[in-house]
């Protein structure tokens, strides 16, 4: 931990080396991700609810995943480039290294840029905590916390798997983007309202569901079930076989070369 805060610290002074640059980017990252805002605020002042979920419950699940996506994106950067170690020989170089390879990756690169956009979700995520009609107690903040920790670990599990391709590909799959950034975009709403067949998907293949529909309904007052309270916790496990993935690449890692 103290060797990844050291790395951490002197990501921000490289950054700060810039500080014009630093800012502008992160403004940037700031405004252009409020057009996602937008979009959400301007169907439901239309239509008032979809599926019942009034516009500050839709905001819940969106500022939860967008919150998770965007701090995994600037700390697990290094697993979403991941490919250009593999072919420009770096990650020869971190096999030789004493600590080990998932560290090495991690702190191989922060994208503080996306920072911006953490704010924003983080904005949008407060508001509807304060407006959304739930009756809050340690049952719920526990699925509160639970639904953050759950959509960063898919995320992560998801940029893990990714990187772990690339040891039988060299290159970087663009159709893994439909998992990820895909995941990020249909999560903008409770993903039920896409079909059950989506449900499904978004439940057992990428547990998106587990950390924002189910939580959601139990948050809103719309479902009791101790499965759906619990839902969050089993999407954190999502990370198990991400990690076995990864391994089974290692295993299998053919340098090339370069």
């Amino acid at each position: 931990m103290k060797l990844y805060l050291r790395y951490f610290s002197i990501y921000i002074k490289s950054m700060l080396q810039y500080k014009v640059s630093a800012l502008m980017m992160f403004v940037g990252q700031f405004i252009t991700s409020f057009t996602a805002v937008l979009s959400v605020y301007f169907m439901l002042s239309r239509f008032y609810s979809v599926q019942s979920f009034t516009l500050e419950e839709v905001f819940l699940c969106f500022g939860c995943v967008q919150l998770s996506f965007s701090l995994t994106e600037c700390f697990a950067r290094g697993f979403d480039t991941f490919s250009s170690m593999i072919g420009n020989g770096e990650f020869d170089r971190i096999m030789l290294r004493p600590k080990g390879l998932v560290f090495q990756v991690l702190s191989s690169k922060m994208e503080f840029s996306r920072l911006g956009r953490t704010l924003q979700a983080l904005l949008v995520f407060i508001y509807a905590l304060i407006c959304a009609d739930i009756s809050w107690n340690a049952v719920r903040i526990f699925i509160l916390i639970f639904m953050v920790m759950g959509g960063i670990s898919v995320f992560f599990g998801l940029f893990m798997i990714n990187a772990a391709l690339t040891f039988f590909t060299v290159e970087g799959l663009e159709v893994m983007n439909i998992f990820t950034d895909g995941s990020r975009e249909f999560a903008q709403y409770p993903v039920s309202v896409y079909g059950k067949a989506v449900l499904r998907f978004l439940t057992f293949a990428v547990p998106v569901a587990l950390f924002q529909y189910y939580p959601l309904l139990v948050l809103t007052g719309k479902s009791d079930s101790v499965l759906y309270m619990l839902a969050p916790v089993i999407s954190v496990f999502f990370i198990v076989p991400a990690v076995i993935f990864w391994r089974f690449g290692v295993r299998h890692y053919r340098s090339t070369g370069s």
